[in-house]
């Protein structure tokens, strides 16, 4: 069956993690991404360890069922060949600084000149506007910036990162969900249109009730480690031999979970009835539940909370996610052979009935692709071919 995305042209000038997640997205919905890079090297994440067979994973892991060339964007016969591929895309993407495509000769109003239905993408730290637009930006200075540190770790003076790069992550995704609504205005338009999308932007949108709480309150929300600060309890939990999770999101599960721990007798008990009130209480709430769930190990806890539907869960490392059950009936973990060695990545967590996407490939070798888009795509001849190569263009 095929793909959603079969038939789109996504030419790729992305390099290292927020636009490749973009342009993987894309990918595993069945666009052909073309990726573009420097001759000498390619995209800097190539040399990022560890190394399978002698090539990136992190390459790899973001760079899967992609197409790869090479080019030399500072010479006159580099932007000339990238002026053909743009004439026949879809979509541009990009994440360099806000100004490089304008000193390499392709700002925004050149590409409408040179395909005016062409959806230019471009992610960066700060965005095409604003006083810090021209700055270099990194996910942990983003994360930082953003606040997102300040309501994550244990506690006020311990802010952390979060263990994933999601300010990269989140501006690709945000990248990519732009993309598709300005190819869905161009099926009524005819077209194109510039996504601009920061890393800073991204952040701030997914801070949830962080800005609701301080936009009601006029208190800047503090780290409070693994508990929620409108929901109690919810947090992590000791017991008899490890720890767990535990969700009572709503008043009819408390009063599950109190038979459960069996503390049948502060169900009712006005200081814990309610969650605003169990929130209030929430020290004297947690001496309480702490007490009750040492007494039982945690795999005990899991199988009684599973029954009684109460929301729970292990904190599973990243080897027990490899094993895990439910991730591999998702197929979240899929092996995706390259150069003759099974890869293990992350599967496509969009699930189409109709038109599954899926991971095409391994990621591409550095210039794998050269031959077919320039000879095949952009009909060049070999003595053509050839002078390039000699001349380093590609």
């Amino acid at each position: 069956m095929a793909k959603p995305l079969e038939g789109l042209f996504i030419l790729d000038l992305t390099r290292v993690l927020a636009g490749p997640f973009c342009t993987m997205l894309l990918c595993d919905m069945g666009a052909t991404v073309v990726k573009v890079e420097r001759p000498d090297g390619g995209d800097d994440s190539r040399s990022f360890s560890p190394m399978i067979g002698g090539e990136s994973a992190y390459f790899m892991s973001i760079n899967r069922g992609k197409k790869s060339i090479t080019l030399n964007l500072k010479t006159a016969e580099g932007k000339t060949l990238l002026e053909r591929l743009i004439e026949k895309a879809d979509v541009l993407v990009e994440n360099f600084k806000p100004g490089v495509m304008g000193r390499l000769g392709f700002p925004y109003e050149r590409l409408k000149e040179l395909n005016p239905s062409i959806i230019y993408t471009s992610s960066s730290g700060f965005g095409h506007s604003g006083p810090m637009s021209s700055r270099t930006a990194y996910d942990l200075i983003i994360q930082g910036l953003s606040g997102m540190m300040s309501i994550t770790g244990p506690d006020k003076e311990h802010p952390t990162k979060a263990g994933s790069s999601i300010a990269d992550i989140f501006c690709g995704t945000f990248a990519c969900i732009g993309i598709l609504a300005a190819l869905h205005n161009r099926e009524s338009s005819g077209e194109g249109q510039m996504v601009d999308v920061a890393m800073l932007d991204s952040m701030v949108a997914v801070l949830e009730n962080a800005i609701a709480r301080y936009s009601a309150t006029g208190k800047a929300p503090e780290p409070i480690g693994n508990r929620h600060p409108s929901i109690a309890p919810f947090a992590t939990f000791e017991t008899l031999d490890g720890q767990i999770n535990i969700a009572v999101g709503n008043d009819a599960i408390w009063q599950k979970f109190c038979r459960a721990i069996g503390r049948e007798e502060i169900c009712d008990h006005p200081k814990f009835s309610t969650n605003p009130e169990r929130v209030k209480n929430l020290e004297e709430l947690t001496d309480v539940v702490s007490v009750a769930l040492r007494s039982r190990s945690s795999q005990q806890w899991l199988e009684t909370f599973q029954k009684l539907d109460i929301p729970s869960g292990r904190l599973s490392s990243i080897a027990d996610v490899f094993s895990d059950p439910q991730v591999i009936a998702r197929e979240m973990l899929v092996d995706v052979p390259h150069n003759g060695i099974n890869v293990k990545m992350p599967g496509v967590p969009i699930k189409f009935s109709a038109t599954p996407a899926g991971i095409a490939g391994p990621a591409p070798v550095l210039g794998e692709h050269n031959r077919e888009i320039f000879l095949g795509l952009l009909g060049l001849s070999q003595s053509e071919f050839e002078g390039l190569r000699e001349k380093g263009v590609i």
